[in-house]
């Protein structure tokens, strides 16, 4: 088991019993700032994880049923799946509701959908695996807390061609909206390394909406969270730069863009 999956599920379950990083602290006589660092990081000992465990009256197996829940479902679906699900908008409604813990009832009350044409969105995502849809219309979500689209699948084309623009149309002004670009010249270490920080919020984002599940429906909202990081050079700043300089610059943005597309569409 990933050290990583123990981590995510013991902040689960502390933020579940009301407990902070500032009591988490006082109770293994650590700095608050310190234990922040021990979990981003997840560097824990074993002793300091039973002191938390013991302060917080988990047990080590429960904790350690709850991370392997964490590891299991599916991290990616098939481009057979994605297609599927792009393919019809009522089924990619059910699907976004179902993967986002919603019940039936929610979803034929929220939405102008039917029970019987719910039903057949259910049983169609049943049939490919996305969901388990068990008796009395209950559902069970496939895809596990790290589950991502396919890069340049089936989903992310439909984004770009039908959801991005809408999704960037907001100014981006309410208190939790935030919209960022930062551009500035890197080496490859630190930006592998911000790269990994990124990753971490991703997760952190899962484990907050895993987290809010038990709340009731009318205090939780559809949010979205987009991430995107890469060496970039706008065309035309491109086309100004001396030849002797255009190899040197352009040559480490030529080899990732190839890559990325050999990755995309192996032989």
């Amino acid at each position: 088991m990933r050290a990583a999956a123990l981590v995510e599920a013991l902040k689960r379950m502390l933020k579940a019993k009301g407990i902070t990083y500032a009591d988490v602290a006082g109770a293994i006589a650590l700095s608050e700032a310190s234990v922040k660092r021990m979990f981003a990081r997840g560097d824990f000992t074993l002793q300091r994880l039973e002191e938390i465990c013991r302060f917080a009256r988990i047990d080590l197996t429960e904790l350690a049923a709850s991370a392997g829940e964490d590891a299991q479902g599916i991290a990616h679906l098939s481009v057979e799946q994605e297609e599927e699900i792009v393919s019809d908008p009522r089924l990619l409604l059910v699907a976004w509701c179902a993967v986002n813990n919603w019940t039936f009832e929610q979803i034929v009350a929220t939405y102008d959908l039917t029970d019987a044409e719910c039903v057949r969105c259910l049983a169609r995502l049943d049939r490919v695996r996305v969901i388990e849809l068990l008796p009395g219309n209950r559902i069970r979500s496939l895809v596990s807390r790290t589950f991502a689209w396919r890069l340049d699948g089936p989903f992310q084309r439909f984004f770009r061609a039908r959801i991005e623009a809408e999704y960037l149309g907001s100014n981006f002004d309410r208190a939790d909206e935030l919209f960022l670009f930062a551009s500035g010249m890197l080496s490859h270490a630190s930006a592998t390394e911000l790269v990994g920080e990124l990753r971490r919020v991703a997760r952190d984002f899962a484990q907050r909406h895993r987290a809010d599940v038990a709340l009731p429906l009318a205090e939780r909202f559809g949010t979205s969270l987009l991430i995107a990081m890469r060496p970039f050079e706008l065309a035309q700043f491109t086309r100004l730069r001396r030849d002797g300089a255009k190899p040197r610059a352009t040559e480490r943005l030529l080899e990732l863009a190839q890559d990325g597309r050999a990755r995309r569409h192996p032989k």
